[in-house]
């Protein structure tokens, strides 16, 4: 077991009232601690040990029956101030960031921002902003859409939507994952095939840290009613056939009966970016 291994093995202490043992130790990793990358080889993310797995596994299996609220809560108190959110300002983030702004407002919240999101988007980070007192930080790939599209001939969105996908989302959330313990996740089971075993709580080997997913186990019917209830703001797309929104030349509205992720990269038979998928 390699030494970074060795340190997120260490035991939780959950509702200490204390910054956890696990949170301490992984608080010393930055990113000076982890070899530099190189242009043919990017910096490998931390790989966890088995007790680690076993352990969030545990946890993922007693926050199973407990609300957003309680799996939120956890989430803060055991991995802050090193616990982050990623948002695309989706419904379910949208519902989040709602319960956050009680829970935990100091909570770090990033949108991973490609350069080719609706103006309605960030229009809604704006309304957000102003309604909860969180700002969401707009974290951007190296290269803005027009250096990325004249080094590569035009839009790679055309091409090769996974290499755009990669080179202005994965990417930047590699980036993120260096300066973080933990992420929450809007994503629910029932959305598609690669998030139906979607844990509450599990390790992200793609990005080298826990991730908390506590809407997993919700259904667009339990969000819908607390964004309605609560007048939580959303996305007026939704309102025009809009069901999942990502980037504007990758989604399109959803026609009657169709799944809700169909808007996304049609045609190509592509429903993820790959944030979300665990392939690799």
């Amino acid at each position: 077991m390699t030494p970074l291994a060795k340190r997120i093995a260490d035991p939780i202490v959950p509702n200490s009232g204390v910054l956890p043992k696990r949170a301490v130790e992984l608080k010393i990793l930055h990113p000076e601690d982890h070899p530099a990358p190189t242009a043919t080889q990017p910096a490998a993310p931390p790989v966890a040990s088995e007790e680690l797995l076993a352990e969030l596994a545990e946890h993922s299996a007693r926050l199973e029956t407990a609300s957003p609220q309680e799996i939120i809560t956890w989430a803060a108190e055991t991995y802050a101030p090193r616990l982050g959110m990623a948002t695309a300002f989706g419904p379910e983030g949208c519902v989040i960031l709602h319960m956050l702004a009680t829970l935990a407002p100091e909570t770090y919240v990033f949108n991973l921002d490609t350069g080719y999101q609706f103006k309605e988007t960030l229009e809604l980070r704006d309304r957000i902003a102003e309604r909860y007192g969180i700002e969401v930080e707009l974290r951007k790939p190296e290269l803005s859409v027009a250096e990325y599209e004249a080094a590569h001939g035009g839009p790679v969105y055309e091409t090769d939507s996974n290499q755009c996908c990669f080179d202005r989302k994965i990417k930047v959330l590699q980036q993120a994952a260096r300066e973080l313990d933990g992420w929450m996740s809007g994503i629910r089971r029932d959305q598609s095939s690669h998030r139906a075993k979607a844990p509450i709580v599990g390790w992200d080997k793609k990005f080298g840290l826990v991730k908390i997913s506590p809407l997993a186990n919700w259904t667009k019917e339990q969000v819908w009613k607390i964004i309605t209830d609560e007048k939580v703001p959303y996305n007026p797309l939704h309102d025009q056939g809009y069901t999942s929104i990502g980037c504007q030349p990758c989604t399109r509205q959803v026609l009657f009966g169709e799944d809700e992720r169909a808007g996304r990269w049609s045609g190509s038979g592509k429903t993820e970016c790959g944030l979300h998928t665990a392939d690799d």
